[in-house]
């Protein structure tokens, strides 16, 4: 019988050997070897955390103890033991598991993580609240794939260097951002703690350290030697004990550290090196393409991100002025291509989306014409470096917005439904949504031609060419037909549903391409006269598109009906895209009735 199928609660854990623990280990890693091949889901990262889990569910005890993670993809290892198992397969799934910690699901799920940065600031609030309440628990944050270097954790670790006791901050050391880590910090403090010395040593002293006068006249010599063999201690000004570093695969060394560190009169930063897709040996060699994949564990195709590569290529070889700048996402974003026949003018700051605006405003100001690619999900965390370090100086950066709209079972955390709404409020902006990678091409070229801010913004999947495609520079919006019933479509999947209506609506349909979101294109709105305009939307409909329509109609006292479909103002947990959309009732019989 598999040891796995006797734990439902972290309690289970405790009642196994230590010697039963590898092959637990091994046992959660073909289950969610098996879930994600068929779900698809963040693969060599859970893989990678396994180990370090099960130890933390032998020593500690949740949900009483508070375990955070950083990121959240880390996380399955821990929703299988903590009473998920059975539902496992609903991972990612309609009505199913989310792919992150919510605790809406578990008590042991004591902190949302979808986006990196968040879990040393919570812990250490967690920390507030329960020494203001006198209540006695520790916590712990798993910070993995180089978000310990996220600006967030950076303002925390050094906004005071008295750090609550009871909370441990374990650095799963994978050498990984989401693609290769190009951390200066994390290379700097990689290269001074894996020195052979230091390593011998730090064995050595971590197993003979102890509370008595001998531990304490040792631990001031480790201090010592320390300074001699790393010329830093930085961890201790900031507040923490350093331990480290320790094979996060060794689960009978893990649980005697964790032992020893419960007994630390100070917080703890413990650094593990871990193998990202540990236990497979495909994800193992090539972490980045397994850290999140589809189905029968493949990577899904992105008809616009493959596009990027390609649309940029075409136009920096003609201009070396051109430059591409990622946030740890290379080829999430289709950047692989251009960082090696470009490596001088390709840049990946790693989990900094703030840095990344601000070093194109940088480049910008300086001459040179930055385009930044990231998800929609994670732009919105840059959104002060992009109003007062960008638009404010009407800088000429290209934001390359990837993932815009419904993404399916990333669900909550990961939805590109709010990028439209944060960025037509911002002055100098322009934001476009190409319906095509025909027309992405096209619209590059023309903001490059404008010499101010620009967002494009597309979704993931299958998006196939159209058959016709009008120059942006001759007209803004691409007109198609004429009669009472306007559709106003905003990006591929509503202008491909647009002619779905046209095509099924017993009535005639006019289809219009707002293929530049902002500015408007004024000089139609005149035509809406006593007509009735829909419009579509991957975006929430506060804010988004539908409310400029709105807007300007009013504003221009122009006498015609709008109504908008989009996303309701919540959040929309995981399904596919199409049920995404089916839910905001952005969908052919929905739109049907509201023209008839």
């Amino acid at each position: 019988m598999a040891l796995l199928d006797n734990i439902r609660t972290p309690d289970d854990v405790k009642k196994l050997t230590i010697e039963e623990l590898p092959k637990l280990a091994d046992e959660i890693r073909s289950r969610i070897i098996s879930v994600v091949d068929k779900n698809g889901g963040h693969l060599a990262s859970n893989l990678g955390a396994v180990d370090i889990i099960v130890a933390l569910h032998y020593v500690f005890d949740f949900p009483k103890d508070k375990l955070l993670f950083d990121v959240g993809h880390q996380s399955y290892a821990h929703k299988i033991i903590c009473g998920r198992n059975e539902s496992f397969d609903s991972i990612r799934r309609k009505d199913g598991l989310s792919g992150f910690p919510n605790p809406n699901e578990s008590d042991c799920d004591a902190f949302v993580a979808g986006h990196a940065g968040n879990s040393i600031s919570a812990s250490m609030g967690y920390c507030a609240a329960r020494d203001l309440s006198g209540e006695d628990y520790f916590v712990i944050n798993l910070v993995g794939d180089a978000s310990f270097f996220n600006g967030e954790n950076l303002e925390a670790l050094s906004s005071t260097d008295k750090k609550p006791c009871k909370m441990i901050t374990i650095l799963n050391d994978n050498g990984m951002s989401i693609s290769k880590n190009n951390n200066g910090l994390y290379k700097f403090i990689s290269l001074c703690t894996t020195k052979k010395s230091y390593g011998r040593f730090m064995r050595f002293a971590n197993k003979t350290v102890g509370r008595n006068f001998i531990g304490r006249a040792l631990k001031r010599f480790k201090t010592f030697i320390k300074v001699g063999l790393n010329h830093t201690t930085a961890a201790e000004a900031l507040g923490f004990k350093y331990v480290g570093i320790f094979d996060g695969h060794n689960i009978k060394e893990l649980i005697n550290v964790f032992n020893h560190v419960k007994n630390a009169d100070k917080a703890v930063l413990l650094h593990v090196k871990t193998i990202k897709g540990k236990g497979v040996s495909e994800a193992e060699k090539d972490p980045s393409y397994y850290h999140g994949v589809g189905s029968h564990l493949k990577t899904g195709k992105s008809t616009f991100s493959s596009a990027v590569s390609e649309t940029l290529d075409k136009f920096a070889s003609k201009d070396d002025k051109i430059t591409a700048i990622c946030a740890g996402m290379k080829d999430g974003t289709g950047l692989t291509e251009f960082a090696i026949k470009y490596p001088s003018r390709f840049f990946d700051v790693g989990i900094a989306e703030e840095h990344a605006v601000t070093y194109a405003a940088g480049q910008a100001i300086g001459g040179l014409k930055p385009v930044v690619c990231i998800y929609s999900t994670f732009l919105q965390r840059s959104y002060d470096q992009i109003m007062h370090d960008v638009c404010i100086q009407k800088l000429p950066v290209i934001f390359m917005i990837d993932r815009a709209g419904a993404v399916g079972a990333d669900g909550a955390t990961h939805q590109g439904l709010f990028d439209i709404s944060y960025l037509r409020t911002l002055p100098n902006m322009n934001v476009f949504a190409p319906k095509d990678v025909v027309e992405l091409e096209n619209i590059f070229e023309f903001c490059l031609s404008l010499d101010l801010p620009c967002a494009i913004r597309y979704p993931n999947g299958i998006c196939p060419n159209f058959d016709t495609h009008v120059d942006i520079n001759e007209r803004l919006w691409e007109v198609d037909g004429d009669g009472d019933n306007v559709i106003l479509a905003v990006g591929p999947r509503m202008l491909k549903l647009a002619y779905e209506v046209k095509e099924k609506s017993a009535k005639p349909v006019c289809v219009i391409n707002a293929r530049c979101v902002k500015p408007l294109y004024k000089s139609i709105f005149d035509s809406f006269e006593g007509k009735n305009i829909i419009v579509l939307e991957e975006n929430v409909y506060a804010g988004g598109f539908g409310s400029s329509v709105i807007e300007y109609v009013n504003q221009s006292q122009i006498n015609c009906s709008v109504i908008c479909k989009a996303f309701p103002d919540e959040f929309i947990s995981h399904s596919t895209v199409e049920e995404q959309l089916n839910y905001a009732g952005l969908n052919l019989d929905g739109i049907i009735k509201l023209i008839k």
